[in-house]
Formats: structure tokens, sequence, C-alpha cells
């Protein structure tokens, strides 16, 4: 049963690598079909966040870290700035998992909403402490309302395709913890 559980786990860590280098692949391919006043959703913020919040074990933070410091050096973008904010946001959003348990979608959303803006906020402050160029704030903010809307898909996706769900109360992982 133990050894069932833990598999779980590594798969479904797996799963979210793989679901993150497939975000990455079809962002990097040559497709620009899309106008350039606008910026899609971040679906690499909203992921870990969404399966952080319902299974903690599953994005544990050096993969998390790994996969966005791809993604910074890949989209050139400062390596290592935006992967610690997102670690840091995920593991806000871990510490918080068992009392958003009970919450409603929409006040997982919300608290969620507001660690995205977080994260653009700081990450915004500190290239413009350091003066590296930024993309318009507009741009940025078109970007950040596209993630939280595009979240509660997200979240769906997560749920019902993926099976990442909440813990129920009184469940145990394999060594018999509570969850």
């Amino acid at each position: 049963m133990a050894e069932k559980a833990a598999s779980r786990i590594w798969i479904m860590r797996a799963l979210y690598l793989g679901l993150s280098l497939g975000i990455v692949f079809f962002q990097l391919m040559p497709l620009d079909i899309r106008p350039h006043d606008w910026a899609g959703p971040d679906l690499l913020l909203a992921l870990p966040m969404a399966w952080a919040l319902r299974r903690p074990e599953y994005v544990p933070a050096l993969l998390v870290a790994a996969v966005m410091l791809l993604t910074d050096l890949l989209f050139q973008r400062p390596p290592g700035l935006l992967a610690f904010l997102v670690v840091v946001a995920v593991e806000f959003l871990k510490a918080r998992s068992v009392q958003m348990r009970e919450q409603t979608m929409f006040a997982e959303w919300f608290s969620v909403a507001l660690v995205m803006l977080a994260v653009m906020l700081a990450n915004r402050m500190v290239l413009a402490l350091l003066m590296v160029p930024q993309p318009p704030l507009g741009l940025t903010l078109i970007q950040l309302a596209a993630t939280v809307l595009a979240y509660p898909l997200v979240m769906a996706l997560t749920h019902f395709a993926f099976g990442v769900r909440k813990a129920q109360p009184g469940e145990v992982d394999a060594l018999g913890h509570r969850l």
C-alpha cells in the first residue's frame, strides 16, 4: 500500500514536470498567432499554485524551482528572479493548504489572485530597482488578469483531468500522517 502511494506521488511529480515542459514547448514554438498588444495567461504560474493547494507533496520546491529556472533561461528573463518569487508563492500557498480545504472555490481564487499580484509586483519592483528593461505595465496587467481568469480552468483541469483533488478530512498519507 505504501509503495502504491509513494509511486503515485512520483507519477504526479513527473506529470507536473511533463505538463510544464509541454507548456514551455508550445510557448517556444514559432507560431505567432496572437496580437502583439495581448499577453496570454501564465499557466506556469497558475499550475503549481493549483497543485500546491490541493496536494502540496506533488510540487516540491526544488521541482518548481527547476522548472521556473529553466523557463527563466529559455525565455531570456533575469535568471532566478521569477523562479525565486514563484517558489516563495507556492510555499506560501502550501503552508495554507490545510486552511484552504474548507474554503469555497471563490475564496481560493481570490487568495491565489492576491498571491499572483504579489508575485507580479515584487518582480516589477526588483526589475525596476535593478534598472532592467521591462515590458509595459499594461501588458503585465493584461497577463495578470488573463492568468487570474484562467485559474478556474486550471483548477477544473487539475481536478477532473488529472485527479489532483483536495485531501479529505481524516485522509492519511503512506506513512500514516494526516494530510
